[in-house]
């Protein structure tokens, strides 16, 4: 056997492994190169997808979407609503302790003053005052036979029959037998009232508004019996800031719609402020007076309208359309180089039936506003005008 030389066998390679190792080596390479080329290929879409434009966005207007700023007298407007109610009414009570016999009158049924709304049962009334005038008439006969005493006793003391002091007792007798006469007549007129009381009648020439009994029913002096209201003369009670009041006269008419009523417009004229505000709401009531003379309003219908006061100096306005809200500032868009240009405003009186509102600061009277609502107005956005056809 021959012998191996030790150093020349480490020398000879080891060929299965090595070529293990290689094959390893060049599948990391191929995905390493997979992944950068997708690397690679993703940074380049995403670079020209940045580099991509987008297109600007612009507003076309017509020119009935602008609206110039205009120098004008607005006249100052103060709403008013409230309830409206009448002026005169009333509650008719009973007077007296008694039955009620017969209802004369239905609620919405239209009465005359005087006119004869309840009658309570008057049968005791009727005796106690048939009583009355019999001792009216007893204090009466009481009274001529004192009389024809006392003018027996003067013939007697001119005669010197009688003395003075019998004279003077027949005198006394005449002055009592006067006195019981007249206490007699006062209880004659108060059971006469008390039978007049029975006929309950209407104070004012009105409309019942509520009947509060009926026929049988016992009644106690002081309830109520019915309600009556005037309806020819109404009276709106409206609640206005105190700031308002200073503008405010008795006198100044006003117009008014009542629901209900439709575009049918009712006038009146302010009849009475009262003189102090309320403690909760600081506002003071404002009464105003409406004609009724064909009794179409009825209490407790709310009504809404305005006091138009004088028109103030020229001052410059704008279109309601045209004012833009954010965070509490007002603003308008102008059109400034073919861009949108937001410019802030400060605003006073509006006349929304007018369709108008006073700009207190901002562009001056000529300038041309963006007078329509349009979602996504922008600073500096594209803005071009059509032109008008001929």
């Amino acid at each position: 056997m021959t012998p191996i030389d030790s150093a020349a066998a480490e020398t000879v390679p080891n060929l299965p492994g090595r070529r293990r190792w290689l094959h390893a080596g060049l599948v990391l390479l191929a995905v390493a190169g997979t992944v950068g080329s997708l690397v690679a290929w993703r940074a380049s879409s995403a670079e020209k997808s940045e580099k991509k434009p987008e297109p600007e966005k612009a507003f076309e207007f017509a020119p009935s979407d602008l609206a110039r700023v205009t120098a004008r007298e607005l006249g100052r407007i103060i709403p008013v609503s409230g309830t409206i109610n009448p002026v005169v009414s009333a509650t008719v009570r009973s007077k007296l302790a008694a039955e009620v016999a017969t209802i004369r009158a239905q609620e919405g049924e239209r009465v005359a003053a005087g006119q004869v709304l309840v009658t309570l049962d008057a049968a005791d009334l009727r005796a106690r005052l048939a009583a009355q005038l019999a001792a009216v008439a007893e204090a009466q006969a009481r009274l001529d036979l004192a009389a024809k005493n006392q003018t027996s006793q003067r013939q007697l003391l001119s005669q010197n029959f009688i003395s003075q002091n019998a004279f003077d007792t027949a005198q006394n007798g005449v002055d009592v037998a006067q006195a019981s006469l007249h206490a007699a007549q006062a209880q004659g007129d108060i059971a006469r009232r008390a039978l007049s009381d029975a006929q309950v009648r209407a104070p004012f020439t009105g409309v019942v508004a509520k009947r509060l009994v009926n026929a049988g029913e016992k009644v106690s002096p002081d309830v109520a019996l019915m309600q009556l209201v005037d309806l020819t003369q109404m009276e709106l009670q409206a609640q206005l800031p105190v700031s308002e009041i200073p503008s405010i006269q008795v006198g100044q008419p006003l117009e008014l719609t009542v629901d209900g009523f439709g575009t049918r417009v009712f006038k009146g004229r302010v009849g009475r402020i009262n003189p102090a505000a309320e403690p909760g709401t600081r506002a003071i009531t404002v009464f105003v007076a409406l004609p009724n003379a064909d009794g179409a309003l009825r209490g407790g219908m709310f009504a809404k309208g305005r006091i138009a006061l004088g028109a103030n100096a020229s001052v410059n306005t704008l279109p309601v359309t045209a004012i833009h809200e954010e965070a509490g500032q007002s603003f308008v868009f102008g059109i400034r180089e073919g861009k949108l240009e937001r410019r802030p405003v400060q605003l006073g009186l509006r006349r929304d039936e007018l369709g108008l509102v006073e700009m207190r600061e901002g562009p001056p009277a000529g300038t041309e506003v963006v007078a329509v609502q349009s979602e996504g107005l922008q600073h500096g956005l594209k803005a071009l005008v059509k032109s008008a056809k001929p």
